[in-house]
């Protein structure tokens, strides 16, 4: 499990708006997302605290932390505001720790800084791609027209100040969910639903993605493979309340399709896939598909709406020779599935698998420049970021491959010098990897 790390978060109102950033999309930690200004709580935090009445009963860790990301993110001093009177109140509005199905977990204390008179900020443009005053009803028109990303700790926020922007607590900013009876569900973007059951899938990750998509078209249930028949309970609970009316396959790999013909005979729903994952599937299990309506699916395809925009399949082989994606036509998001991963590293292998198809789709990814990228294991993630240092890491690591391939290394010996730090676990993996790369330098004449 992850550990968890204190942080703070700084709601800074003056009347009806509120400052909001939107994350830089090269940062590691929920980049692209709409957010506030805050970060971790660092050693020495506490020093910063200061003596006033609106100071009395806050952790003088916190406040010092607050000071501190306020003069490294927005060049402001909130505690010499506070000193010199600019600040009518300040108000902890709650604590929100994040799921455990986030690699970096936080236990977030969202404070409220109500100001008399705006201040002049001097924006960080590492930390803050976007940064603005906005009151929350347009902020909620842009979630509500899926134009922003954010964690539903913020969305809630957002949506009580726009009920009372002097509101001074909020209860129950956790994400919770019934974990007897269903499992994890949110909506970082408006109406693209994820879900994520626990499946068997490859370690570090636990988790597969299971999205729906559509609203004013059918609903589309992508990928559900819970991993054993409590999970599919779970998995069947929370989709009982969004309806589907299709289930569509992106790639025929188990943790991808596991219990899913039981899921659409129960739901007496059809099934979208490729051609290619049909026949991967069928050749496998002869019976996979009985008494189920099967329809192929291929580049350029419309299968459904979102948010009165169409939803369009793209080829995205190179993992999976038959793995398929979706976008909504304005590239306002990418379901990319195992293109990379939000947890873990992608494994190229075996027939399905090939190398160079895979550099080749990861380009055509980045060139559609999608808004947000949603991955098969993991959160979705503001812009293409991801997908461009995945590329930069397998171009480096062929040219490793090719090194070591001049200097007369077999596979045993690279795996070795590569992965010596991996689990050895993982090894069998990594191997295919190595082979995948080996084919693609032969295919091109460099070995």
């Amino acid at each position: 499990m992850s550990k968890i790390v204190d942080a703070v978060s700084i709601i800074i109102t003056c009347g009806s708006e509120i400052f909001f950033i939107e994350r830089h999309r090269h940062l590691k930690a929920f980049p692209g997302y709409c957010a506030f200004p805050g970060g971790k709580v660092e050693i020495g935090d506490e020093s910063l605290f200061i003596q006033h009445p609106l100071t009395d009963g806050i952790d003088p860790k916190l406040f010092g932390a607050i000071i501190r990301e306020g003069q490294e993110e927005l060049g402001i001093n909130l505690g010499q505001e506070t000193l010199d009177g600019n600040v009518a109140n300040i108000d902890y509005l709650g604590l929100a720790v994040t799921p455990d199905f986030n690699p970096f977990r936080f236990a977030t204390h969202f404070y409220k800084f109500s100001l008399k008179k705006k201040c002049i900020f001097i924006v960080d443009k590492n930390e803050a791609y976007l940064a603005k005053w906005m009151s929350a009803a347009e902020l909620l028109d842009l979630y509500a027209n899926g134009l922003i990303l954010a964690v539903p700790p913020v969305i809630k926020i957002i949506e009580n100040l726009g009920q009372d922007p002097f509101i001074k607590t909020i209860p129950n900013l956790n994400f919770t969910y019934d974990k007897e009876n269903h499992v994890p569900y949110i909506e970082s973007l408006k109406s693209v639903r994820q879900l994520m059951p626990l499946s068997n899938t490859l370690p570090p990750a636990t988790r597969t993605n299971a999205f729906i998509i559509g609203d004013n078209g059918p609903k589309i249930l992508i990928d559900p493979s819970p991993k054993d028949d409590d999970e599919y309970r779970k998995l069947k609970n929370t989709i009982g309340s969004i309806g589907v009316d299709t289930i569509l396959l992106t790639h025929h790999h188990p943790d991808h399709h596991e219990r899913s013909t039981m899921l659409a005979l129960e739901l007496n729903v059809p099934m979208l896939m490729s051609l290619d994952t049909h026949t991967r599937l069928s050749s496998k299990i002869p019976d996979y598909f009985h008494n189920i309506k099967v329809s192929f699916v291929k580049e350029g395809d419309i299968v459904t709406k979102w948010l009165g925009r169409n939803v369009v399949v793209h080829e995205v082989p190179g993992h999976d020779e038959g793995q398929v994606a979706l976008a909504s036509e304005d590239m306002s998001w990418f379901l990319a599935g195992d293109l990379f991963q939000g947890v873990g590293t992608v494994v190229i292998g075996d027939d399905e698998g090939d190398m160079a198809k895979y550099f080749k789709t990861l380009e055509k990814v980045i060139a559609l420049k999608p808004r947000v990228l949603f991955p098969s294991h993991g959160i979705g993630l503001g812009g293409t970021n991801i997908l461009e240092s995945t590329l930069e890491h397998r171009r480096m690591r062929e040219t490793q491959i090719l090194k070591f391939h001049q200097a007369g290394l077999n596979e045993d010996e690279m795996l070795l010098q590569i992965y010596a730090q991996v689990d050895q676990q993982l090894w069998p993996y990594a191997r295919k990897n190595i082979q995948k790369h080996l084919e693609k330098l032969k295919s091109e004449n460099q070995i």
